[in-house]
């Protein structure tokens, strides 16, 4: 499959993908630790073994970060040293496509003030053309960057990673300048690659509400995770429903405007969906104020989750990002609902071109970051390939959900068929 071919429409070019997780927060604060996955995990010694893990489960894509704090560790000073063994062997030898993660959160040490520094979209777009320039033969496919949501919510909301700003004013702030961020990433990519395909990865959910009263704030709420999907494509314009938040919270018109004028084309939204994680009921709490608690753990909303993005921004979706958590019957059982929505989606003409289990291995829960317990009580089992703690023999063993991924790369037509056209009557 060609880069510029995004919608496969056959079964046997749908994109069957895993994920290393990557997040990096680096800079700590007294009472907190850096938070960089792959040093915590092993993948910057154990990369090989890992991505040999990957071919052998016959994954077609893999979501995979750049340590950015790494490879630029003064300004415009760059150190591809370790990329330069990893992504080669990854294409040419694992023969796996990667979905580049240029930014999984963490800026460098010497970004002041780090996504609240005026210059970070200029200093981000930059980063990202220096990779491009250097990987160009080899990287045809890019996540600018990963979950804006997130971001927003832990640099800017709560005050937990660097800037550290708190409140709606912070959330706010830290999105527009991620937004503004992605807009210059891609134009300084596709400039150098114009066939190049941007995966827009988001953490998308549903929120829900059984009284009638809260239908209104649960559509807002709704909205809200539209929001930098809205801003980098230039539909946030003045009649928005969120224009009037933004700048009562300190969003200024003019960047408002600057977005708009500037907007790029979405070409593949990329969705996370955690089932017991991505669903939220909005009630009034027992002291009457409104309050947010996980609601479906099965994930009944995953079909009208997709459909619902797809019916607003009509591109091709991946699934960037998705597992369950708890012991091997649930993750099961998630494995295969979802898959089988996801079949029953491209029946009905919804472009959904590929599936990412995420995270591959065994990850580090991102509350080791504030604690001072062992880095053993944070290991977290998401992934098809759990850490072996015994010190002795392999270092990953498999789950059985192993097995039953094989199955489905290996037979595509029945796990996830063709891609139908889209019936009139879904228009």
């Amino acid at each position: 499959m060609k880069a510029t071919d995004i919608y496969c429409p056959a079964a046997e070019d749908f994109l069957w993908a895993g994920g290393i997780e990557n997040t990096f927060v680096p800079q700590a604060r007294p009472g907190h630790r850096p938070l960089d996955e792959y040093e915590l995990m092993g993948h910057y010694e154990h990369w090989r073994e890992d991505l040999t893990l990957a071919r052998e489960l016959g994954l077609k894509a893999l979501r995979w970060g750049v340590p950015w704090y790494k490879v630029e560790p003064e300004p415009n000073r760059f150190d591809w040293s370790w990329t330069d063994r990893v992504i080669p062997f990854m294409v040419e030898e694992a023969k796996i496509r990667p979905v580049i993660d240029l930014m999984h959160y963490g800026c460098p040490f010497w970004l002041k003030r780090e996504f609240a520094n005026r210059d970070y979209p200029k200093l981000v777009a930059r980063y990202a053309a220096e990779f491009a320039r250097r990987y160009k033969d080899l990287i045809g496919w890019y996540t600018p960057l990963n979950e804006p949501i997130i971001n927003s919510l832990m640099c800017g909301m709560r005050g937990l990673w660097p800037p550290y700003l708190k409140d709606e004013k912070g959330y706010i702030r830290i999105m527009i300048q991620l937004a503004k961020g992605i807009v210059r990433t891609v134009d300084a990519i596709k400039e150098i690659q114009p066939e190049s395909v941007m995966v827009h990865v988001e953490a998308t959910g549903l929120t829900r509400t059984v009284r009638e009263d809260l239908a209104a704030l649960a559509n807002e709420e709704k909205n809200r995770g539209y929001l930098c999907y809205d801003l980098v494509s230039g539909r946030l314009t003045h009649d928005h429903l969120l224009f009037s938040w933004l700048v009562r919270n300190g969003a200024s018109p003019d960047d408002l405007d600057e977005l708009r004028r500037n907007r790029i084309k979405i070409d593949v939204l990329g969705m996370n969906f955690y089932p017991q994680w991505s669903t939220k009921l909005l009630y009034i709490d027992k002291r009457g104020r409104l309050a947010f608690r996980e609601t479906e753990p099965e994930g009944d909303g995953f079909t009208e989750l997709i459909t619902d993005y797809y019916n607003r921004y009509r591109v091709p979706i991946m699934i960037t990002e998705t597992s369950a958590v708890g012991n091997e019957e649930i993750r099961h059982k998630w494995l295969k609902s979802s898959v089988s929505m996801i079949k029953n989606l491209r029946e009905t003409g919804v472009p959904v071109i590929g599936y990412t289990w995420f995270p591959l291995f065994t990850m580090i829960d991102w509350r080791y970051r504030f604690s001072n317990e062992p880095l053993e009580n944070f290991y977290l089992e998401l992934g098809l390939y759990r850490l072996n703690r015994e010190n002795q023999g392999k270092r990953w063993l498999e789950t059985p959900l192993v097995a039953r991924i094989k199955d489905y790369i290996q037979n595509p037509q029945a796990a996830i068929g063709d891609l139908k056209p889209r019936r009139a009557a879904a228009e």
